[in-house]
């Protein structure tokens, strides 16, 4: 038996309603989804640390996750995990022409991705998803979709034409959400923050980064730094509580000195 059919049999046996886990049974896809996602994250976490190791657990947890999921879907008559990955194999080859079929195999890595875009756009109408934006998921962590929003909307000609106007639409939103604050309007301040973001989203697009990956990796730095305040401040047998803004702010500031060298 392979390990992906054994996997499959565990689930099974799992989700039995006679003997199987009473936490498994009681689980459906949207109780399960959160944690998919929270698994996703692992995954790209384990990449970040250079952890193999990890990352061969996490991507087990991730698999683990779409055995689950295709279990319940066979439980409901579905569809169940192989037509999963006849689907998977199927778009594979639709979207890889000019591997697996008759189109010049030699296509620049541009013109693929347009070409990719193409065959997107072609499985949309397909889908009745005629809308451009149509197929962005909801569910995405909301700077990454802020992203894929802009860069489909760019696909058609809706983009400023260089990072400059971007940068002239982010003074003004920081602006407008100056004036909220200022005015008290706190729903507005909300909404102007949303803005504010999306066009940083908008900007992190133009630059070729990922803004998810960005403010994680500042997220990192973040606590790298912390943790450095923390230390030299056990150095004395104190805590942050026992420090202040100006002592704490110098020891950012060391911690960044300390990672130039």
């Amino acid at each position: 038996m392979s390990p992906t059919d054994r996997l499959k049999g565990i689930m099974v046996r799992l989700r039995d309603p006679d003997g199987g886990c009473p936490w498994d049974v009681e689980q459906t896809f949207e109780t399960i989804a959160p944690y998919t996602i929270e698994e996703a994250y692992e995954v790209a976490d384990a990449i970040d640390r250079g952890d193999m190791g990890e990352l061969k657990t996490e991507l087990g947890d991730l698999l683990f996750h779409v055995v689950f999921h295709a279990r319940m879907a066979e439980e409901q008559g579905l569809f169940a995990f192989d037509d999963v990955a006849e689907a998977m194999c199927g778009k594979l080859v639709r979207r890889h022409p000019h591997v697996f079929g008759e189109e010049d195999p030699q296509i620049s890595g541009p013109a693929q991705k347009l070409r990719w875009e193409d065959i997107k756009a072609a499985e949309r109408a397909g889908k009745a998803q005629h809308g451009v934006l149509d197929d962005v998921p909801v569910g995405l962590p909301a700077l990454h979709r802020a992203a894929k929003l802009t860069k489909r909307a760019a696909r058609v000609g809706f983009d400023w034409p260089s990072t400059d106007e971007v940068f002239d639409k982010l003074h003004e939103e920081v602006a407008e959400l100056k004036a909220e604050i200022a005015a008290g309007d706190l729903d507005k301040a909300r909404e102007e923050m949303g803005d504010l973001l999306f066009v940083v989203a908008n900007l992190a697009r133009k630059l070729g980064v990922e803004p998810e990956d960005a403010l994680r990796g500042t997220n990192a730095k973040f606590v790298r730094r912390f943790g450095f305040i923390e230390a030299e401040l056990a150095k004395d047998g104190r805590t942050p509580e026992q420090s202040d803004l100006a002592e704490m702010d110098g020891l950012w500031d060391a911690a960044k000195a300390a990672e130039r060298i």
